[in-house]
């Protein structure tokens, strides 16, 4: 903002406000209220133009991009905090100086009615000189200057493959379906001086967001619901703040908070805590003891867990957790063979393995480690989390305590929801499918709650 305006001070004195000193929206609002009318006053229609188009103006500190050399700037926000805005200005902003800015989305509505042509979206928030050409049946913008924007779908990530970017805005990706886009945009983010994502997205707690948090390359902000509720309609904001306020969802979707524990989840960390016992709890007396195993389906860095999971049950029909064992890259042999070992170790009366994934090989694998190791076979035929639905049960009845320290185990029980899945999630849930299948062994046995699981569980339990 130029510094030949000038406004009335105290005493009638006419005071000039110093160039450059009005930079942003925070600025002007600093000053008292006179100097401030006489500084909108003093600007001309053009001015007045230039100014509502200055994004830097505007934007809040979490909305501009951060200074210094990264390759990630996370932008974590609540509903309606103005997360697209901030991503839509980024390139609005980038594709002045670079010649290929590339959009991604959740799917292709997603990139065309949000990214592209929603209310903060870039034919939105442009002005007419510097409004790109939407071409939809090629899915990209052209912008005046020549640079190209290609559109993406994060639903079609071999549609990323061999393509190269110079920046990119990666919008919602906590709701991405296919993780592996992400990874192929990350291979083609290679042109220029300065290759650099924004990434737009609420804090949902997956593999990839909290990695992201974590990466010494990016730059995470934060902003809340409240902080743009000046730019929303009251009603909503007094609508969000009655339902949510004081929720674990409302932390998460409207203050931006990583919260570990996903809204519906069976099981919360709260109730965990409550029974936890320490590791000096366990006891000599224990009626029986299950070594719960969910094998993966292949072996190397990039398969699935093998949960291994060790429970016991004392005469009373309360249960301890005594151990996760869980690994991961591990080959069929190496498994079976950590399997033997906790069952030795914790002098176990069983295993209890799921052979969805792999069948008679489980058992046979399992007896390669030890001929006389006694296997009970079970195979899931509901979903994981109708599956864990009895076993929540029982925690909630004061039933399950777990012994010493939290695990990775007890992220993934707090993350199983009613619509959980894994791709999205960046895990498959091997540790709380282990845990789920001994104690319902446990408890579909003698002792206390044993009838409801037992019917519960009539046709998976494969007891011979």
């Amino acid at each position: 903002m130029s510094g030949r305006s000038a406004s009335s001070g105290r005493g009638g004195r006419r005071r000039a406000v110093e160039p450059g000193a009005i930079r942003t929206l925070g600025d002007l609002l600093a000053l008292p209220a006179d100097e401030r009318a006489g500084v909108l006053a003093a600007l001309d229609d053009r001015e007045c133009e230039e100014l509502l188009a200055r994004w830097s103006f505007w934007a809040r500190p979490d909305q501009r991009p951060p200074p210094g050399d990264w390759l990630f700037w996370v932008i974590l926000a609540g509903r309606g905090a103005g997360k697209t805005r901030a991503g839509a200005e980024a390139v609005r902003e980038w594709a002045r100086s670079y010649a290929f800015v590339n959009l991604i989305g959740p799917t292709r509505d997603d990139v065309r009615d949000v990214m592209v042509l929603g209310e903060s979206g870039l034919m939105a928030i442009c002005p007419r000189s510097e409004r790109p050409s939407y071409a939809r049946a090629s899915a990209r913008l052209t912008w005046p200057n020549g640079a190209v924007s290609q559109l993406f779908s994060a639903e079609e990530p071999d549609r990323l493959r061999g393509k190269q970017h110079m920046k990119l805005w990666l919008d919602e990706l906590a709701a991405w379906r296919r993780p592996d886009a992400f990874d192929q945009a990350m291979l083609g983010l290679r042109l220029g001086d300065k290759p650099q994502a924004v990434i737009t997205t609420p804090p949902r707690p997956i593999r990839l967001i909290k990695q992201l948090s974590e990466d010494p390359q990016a730059i995470v902000t934060r902003g809340s619901t409240f902080d743009n509720a000046h730019h929303l309609s009251r009603a909503f904001v007094e609508r969000i703040t009655a339902r949510y306020a004081g929720r674990v969802i409302g932390r998460q979707e409207l203050y931006a908070e990583i919260v570990e524990e996903a809204p519906g989840a069976l099981w919360t960390r709260a109730l965990i805590e409550r029974q936890r016992l320490p590791a000096s709890a366990a006891a000599e007396d224990y009626a029986e003891i299950v070594v719960g195993v969910d094998p993966p389906a292949k072996s190397g860095a990039s398969a699935d867990e093998c949960g291994i999971v060790v429970v016991a049950r004392r005469a009373n029909g309360h249960v301890h957790v005594l151990a996760d064992l869980t690994s991961q890259g591990d080959s069929p042999g190496q498994w079976a063979g950590r399997v033997t070992a906790a069952f030795r170790r914790y002098r176990a009366n069983r295993v209890v393995a799921e052979i969805n994934n792999g069948g008679e090989m489980v058992v046979e694998v399992l007896r390669q480690s030890d001929a006389t190791l006694p296997v009970r076979k079970v195979t899931a035929t509901r979903g994981k989390f109708l599956r864990a639905e009895p076993v929540a049960a029982a925690y909630e009845r004061g039933l399950v305590h777990h012994l010493g320290a939290p695990t990775k185990l007890e992220d993934q029980m707090c993350s199983l929801t009613p619509d959980f899945d894994a791709r999205v999630a960046g895990f498959s849930p091997d540790r709380a499918d282990a845990l789920v299948w001994a104690i319902a062994d446990l408890l579909g046995g003698p002792g206390e709650g044993a009838g409801a699981l037992l019917s519960y569980y009539a046709g998976e339990l494969d007891r011979n």
